[in-house]
């Protein structure tokens, strides 16, 4: 497995790229802006086959790039939860995303060898999850780097984020954590010091 981060300053957003090395296959994780200048020869050069967009959350700052992406790779399904699809405000535009395949909590999705788990974790949106793989946790705007996503936006909730961070407080291991802003982290760092996370793990 060989994750890779694409920073896009534009938006102030984490773009990461996950590959399964053995059979090349790759996903995009939330694509904030057009990556794909970035992209193509990274796909040429090493042999890799963009197979999927994932996205977190709905939100502009980590759909943008989605257009961008389809127009280079056409047939690339693009991934996001149904509570936030088809919409047309200008936070969250996802109803100018085209076809989307939906996500489903505790769903699976093959990435060659690699399999990807869906955590629903509603909070920052109503549709937001996170997407373990292996020992890598990739929670978009739920889980920070001592901090947690904003849930005074249209369709946050405070009492679904501390349900969402005492969900992931609670997963086994010492997992990488692969935030949507800022810093890369790990689980048991939070843990210890994220006073967001602790209060909702009642540490």
């Amino acid at each position: 497995m060989d994750i890779r981060h694409i920073y896009i300053p534009s938006v102030y957003t984490n773009c990461y790229l996950l590959v399964d090395e053995d059979s090349g296959a790759l996903a995009a994780i939330d694509p904030g802006d057009d990556i794909s200048h970035t992209l193509r020869p990274l796909c040429v050069d090493n042999g890799w086959d963009l197979r999927a967009v994932f996205l977190t959350h709905g939100h502009y700052d980590h759909v943008g790039g989605v257009a961008a992406l389809r127009q280079a790779f056409p047939h690339v399904p693009v991934y996001l939860h149904s509570e936030d699809a088809n919409r047309t405000d200008q936070l969250m535009p996802t109803g100018t995303l085209g076809s989307l395949t939906l996500w489903r909590e505790g769903e699976v999705i093959p990435l060659g060898n690699l399999k990807v788990e869906i955590l629903h974790t509603p909070g920052h949106t109503r549709g937001s999850v996170c997407l373990q793989c292996r020992d890598a946790l990739f929670t978009g705007d739920t889980l920070f780097s001592g901090s947690c996503g904003r849930t005074d936006f249209p369709g946050g909730s405070l009492a679904q984020m501390e349900q969402s961070l005492r969900r992931l407080g609670r997963l086994e291991g010492d997992l990488r954590v692969f935030p949507g802003h800022n810093e890369f982290t790990t689980l048991e760092r939070e843990r210890e010091t994220n006073p967001y996370l602790r209060e909702a793990m009642g540490l």
